[in-house]
């Protein structure tokens, strides 16, 4: 009996330590008692609020405590948030749907299934300033809030273009090197997607980095070494890959030689030419034809003469007719061409 009941408690005791819980305090006055837990899976997708991402959901009671327990979180360490609003139900799927909230709190986190996390309140009760937790990892992205806040403060310091230069190149190897030195790989991974941010200012220092910097390769390293079946590890390895072959493809296209873009330009404009000269004649003839349907059959046998430099009397004896006869038929071309010399009709045709 005694040995069974032992079992019973060692089971018990397992099952305990196999929990997580995570709990902390709200200001009741400031927010909304609904507290909420989210996974976070995409670390594009790590600042907001999204509704996708929420797992849980508790409310804190009338002091502003809450708590998360339970047993279904991932064994290793994975990325969560916690947040409060001012959103009723009702609103939340329609203020969330982009990740957006203006009137949120939010907190990042690192943890397991086994772990306790405990978010006391700070200083002038505010919240989600401050994690106690046995996981000595689950405050790497307040440690590193903490230091883009002070990256914040230098370059509010001096508002000028060339101070924003300097704390871009300074700030985006600080930032590097900090995340390296947490020997946390998703850790790093939160300041990676903001130093590869394309709307950052700091993206062109990223772009170039890329091309010769060993550290990406590193950080890819240390991501399928600790975390070979996460969802992070498959999106980093994604998107470096694209962004290394958008770099190859960009450094073929300028390192065409400029004769090429020469050849092309040259060849542009001879068929543009081409096409101008073709269409120019086409409308000549096009005149020509409607002149010639104007005259006569015969008017138009004497033209074709007239336009030889023939004198009347080489028409008068190359058409069996008479001078007086093609005087006539040559003012009669002259009257239906507008026109009052041979210089003038030969003008209006192309032989």
């Amino acid at each position: 009996m005694r040995i069974k009941i032992l079992f019973v408690f060692l089971v018990a005791s397992l099952v305990c330590q196999a929990q997580y819980s995570f709990s902390g305090f709200i200001n009741p006055d400031q927010w909304e008692n609904s507290v909420y837990l989210s996974i976070v899976e995409d670390y594009r997708k790590m600042s907001g609020v999204y509704a996708e991402q929420i797992i849980a959901k508790t409310t804190a009671d009338e002091t502003g405590y809450f708590e998360f327990k339970g047993n279904m979180l991932d064994n290793e360490n994975r990325i969560y948030r916690i947040h409060v609003d001012k959103c009723s139900d009702i609103q939340q799927d329609f203020n969330h749907f982009n990740g957006h909230c203006s009137d949120s709190e939010e907190l990042l986190f690192i943890a397991k299934n086994t772990d306790t996390l405990k978010l006391p309140f700070s200083f002038g009760n505010q919240v989600f300033c401050a994690i106690e937790s046995n996981n000595p990892k689950a405050n790497a992205f307040v440690k590193i809030d903490s230091l883009k806040n002070d990256m914040r403060f230098a370059y509010g310091e001096f508002r000028s273009e060339a101070n924003r230069k300097l704390n871009n190149k300074k700030w985006f190897k600080a930032l590097q090197s900090y995340g390296e030195a947490l020997n946390e790989p998703i850790a790093e991974l939160y300041i990676y997607s903001y130093l590869s941010d394309r709307s950052s200012d700091l993206h062109n220092y990223y772009v170039e980095d890329l091309k010769n910097n060993s550290y990406y390769d590193g950080l890819k390293t240390r991501l399928k070494t600790s975390y070979p079946k996460a969802s992070y590890t498959k999106q980093y390895t994604n998107e470096l890959e694209a962004d290394r072959y958008m770099l190859t493809a960009s450094a073929g296209k300028t390192g065409l030689h400029w004769s090429i873009y020469l050849y092309a330009i040259l060849a542009i404009s001879f068929i543009l030419n081409a096409i101008l000269l073709y269409q120019m004649w086409k409308r000549k003839q096009s005149k020509t034809r409607d002149l010639k349907n104007k005259l006569s059959k015969q008017e138009q046998i004497v033209l074709e003469y007239l336009l030889d430099d023939k004198t009347n009397k080489d028409i008068a004896e190359a058409l069996f007719l008479s001078v007086s006869t093609v005087k006539t038929h040559t003012n009669n071309i002259y009257k239906k061409l507008n026109v009052q010399s041979r210089s003038d009709a030969k003008s209006l045709f192309i032989k």
